[in-house]
Order: structure tokens, then sequence, then C-alpha cells
């Protein structure tokens, strides 16, 4: 009995430690044994289109349209598509009098009856004029030289998608901190790793950008933001981070959103693993395959090892030792995150020390929301934007 919740401690231990750990080092190795650079060139200046999806938008819409308007990029290699998702609190009149005053094309679209993200896109490609297809969601702030940065990758052939990097602001718009959550930067960090070593597999989805050629239209269902990266790589090319190419989204103080954002996109990447499932296979893509069940497969996987971890802890609790400790680290973890949990709904900005602990509990349980629900057969296609 004891040896067996002593193999199961080590066991969620050394899972855990692979999972958060073990799997960014190993991809850090890799980038420095066996790097892939990218041939970019910042003269490389293709026709591109930026496609927005928008579900009544009016309060942001103007601004995401002016910020557009503000790119240092050639206006004749520019145009801009939005679909309209049977907006009703007139996002439609705001565009079209934008449009009337660009220097390059707004094109607006109207899709009846709602349809979703993905349905409007796949509608949006057929139509656009530029090799280059960016994706902006309606809120996007892009930094003036973001389309220059990501469409630069483009002049290596082996690239077909991009994707940038995403900071927080302030309601002035100046960056909070340096702009990036203790999350991000993890994240950020990885993806730079994972670029050095072929492809990455997560983007941002707010700032992207692919060959047009790749794009394959995906079912009403499927997360774009997931899917057509895989589907970039199952065709061949690369998928890499561009960390110069800056989103700015304002910073969310309201954690109900974070978790049911972060239980929607988590549901939806769990479909896409089982849709995208034979990249996950080491006899198409040793490397892409290692890389997909390690940062995706098991990183959504993980509460399961913590669980098990959680409980084998307690239950050790008493054989004193490192399980003592192990059980005294735990309580203040859980205590971190609750005090994290509770700052964050006061509006309070949380250090380092509660933000951790706080956002992994949080990102855990939204993991575990989305898996039961994803085993009950559950799909999300529509929904309303969050707020930030």
């Amino acid at each position: 009995h004891i040896a067996m919740l002593v193999a199961l401690f080590w066991l969620s231990l050394l899972l855990l430690f692979y999972i958060y750990f073990g799997y960014p080092l190993m991809a850090k190795a890799a980038a420095l044994l066996w790097p892939s650079p990218i041939k970019a060139d910042a003269e490389h200046q293709p026709k591109a289109s930026i496609l927005i999806a928008a579900y009544n938008e009016a309060q942001d819409i103007e601004a995401t349209l002016r910020n557009k308007l503000a790119l240092d990029y050639p206006a004749d290699k520019l145009e801009v598509l939005v679909i309209s998702d049977e907006s009703d609190d007139g996002t439609d009149e705001i565009i079209e009098r934008v449009a009337n005053e660009s220097p390059f094309p707004i094109r607006l679209f109207r899709q009846v009856p709602r349809q979703g993200k993905t349905a409007g896109l796949n509608t949006l490609v057929p139509e656009t004029t530029g090799d280059i297809v960016l994706f902006s969601d309606a809120n996007s702030q892009w930094d003036s030289q973001a389309v220059s940065r990501l469409c630069s990758n483009f002049a290596d052939p082996d690239v077909g998608y991009v994707t940038g990097k995403m900071v927080y602001v302030n309601d002035d718009g100046s960056l909070v901190g340096d702009g990036c959550s203790a999350y991000m930067k993890y994240e950020n960090w990885l993806r730079e790793q994972e670029t050095r070593v072929g492809s990455v597999v997560g983007v941002d989805g707010g700032i992207d950008a692919m060959r047009k050629t790749l794009y394959q239209p995906l079912r009403a269902d499927q997360l774009p933001d997931f899917v057509q990266p895989l589907k970039v790589v199952e065709q061949g090319h690369r998928v890499v981070y561009e960390p110069l190419a800056l989103l700015k989204e304002e910073a969310l103080n309201d954690s109900d959103s974070e978790f049911s954002m972060r239980v929607r996109v988590s549901l939806r990447a769990l479909w896409a693993l089982k849709d995208m499932r034979h990249l996950m296979s080491p006899l198409r893509d040793p490397v892409f395959s290692w890389q997909l069940i390690s940062h995706k497969l098991l990183r959504y996987a993980a509460f399961v090892p913590l669980a098990t971890l959680a409980l084998s802890t307690l239950l050790l609790a008493s054989a004193g030792g490192i399980y003592t400790l192990a059980f005294l680290g735990l309580v203040i973890f859980a205590a971190l995150a609750w005090t994290g949990h509770k700052r964050e709904g006061e509006g309070k900005l949380l250090s380092v020390i509660y933000s951790i602990p706080y956002y992994f509990m949080l990102l855990n349980i939204a993991s575990y929301k989305a898996t039961a629900a994803f085993l009950k057969g559950e799909k999300k296609v529509i929904w309303n934007p969050r707020k930030g």
C-alpha cells in the first residue's frame, strides 16, 4: 500500500516536471544542437490581406480599423476584409464609414445566420487578393511594424505560417510591466526554442499570417488558431514565432472571463488534437509528434498527475522526510494560488509569487473542465467576444 503510494508520488512528480520543465529544456537543447534558422528578409513585402471576423463589435471595431490604417506597410499592397457575423449593433455602419476614408480597400461581408469565426474566415479567404492572409481579432491593436515583421519571414520558402507576440497594455496604451505575464514569458521563450527546432506548436490567434495557398477550409466547430497551423505542418511547411510582431491587448482583470475563455479554448484544442491526431505519430515526423504530445496533449492532461500527486502527498504526509515537506509545499502553493485569486478579484495587480500559483491552478482546472466537456461530446462553435 505504502509502496504503491510512493511510486504514484514519484511518477506524478516526474511527469509534471517533464511537462513544465523537462520538455522546454529538451527543446532548448535541440535548438542549440540542431538549429533551423529562418532565411527572413526585411525587404520582402508581398501583397497582404488582413481578415477580421466581428460580432457586435461597435465599441472596438473603429479603433481596430484605424489601427490597421496606421500600419507601416505599402498601401498598394494592403487590404482589409471584415465579415460581420449577423451584427445588429451598428458594427457594419462603422466599418463602411471608415472604409470611405481608407487609402486601401476595406471590404465588408455579412454572414447570416450567425455561424462563428471559422465559417467567416472560410468565406473571406477566397475573396482576398493577397499572397499572405493575416488574421486579426476585432479588438486587436497591432504595432505599426507588425505586418512588415510577419511578412519578412515568408522570404523563406519553407515558412508557411507566422505568429506574433501578445503584450498587455494599460488603458492609455503603455505596457503593463514589461508587457507579459510570467506565464506568457514562459510560453514565448518556449516558442523561440520550438521555432529554432522547426515549428511552434501553439500560436496566438490575434496576430497571425499564412500563405494563402496553404489555407484549408475548416469545419465551423474547428478552432482556426489551432487547426490551421497544424494543417500547414501537415503540408510540409514550418510554423514560426516572430517576437517583433506585437499585438497589444488590454490587461484583463476579470478572472471569470479569463477562466471561461481558457475552458472554451482548451475544449476546442482537444477536439483539434483529436482531428489532427495523425500528427502525433512518430512515424510521420518524430520531432513534431514529440513537440505536439509534450507541449499540448500532456499539458492539457497535466491535471491528472497534479491530482494524483496531491492525493499521494496527503496520504504520505505523516511518513516524514520529503513527504512531509511535499505536503507543506502543497499547502503553501494552494494558499498562494487562493490569495492570488482573491487579490485579482479585488482588482489588485499580482506579484509573481501569487500570479504563478494562481495561473497554474486556473489553467489546470480549466483543462479539467474542458476535458470533462470533451468526454461528454460537447462542442463550442459561437460565443460572445470577451471584453478586455
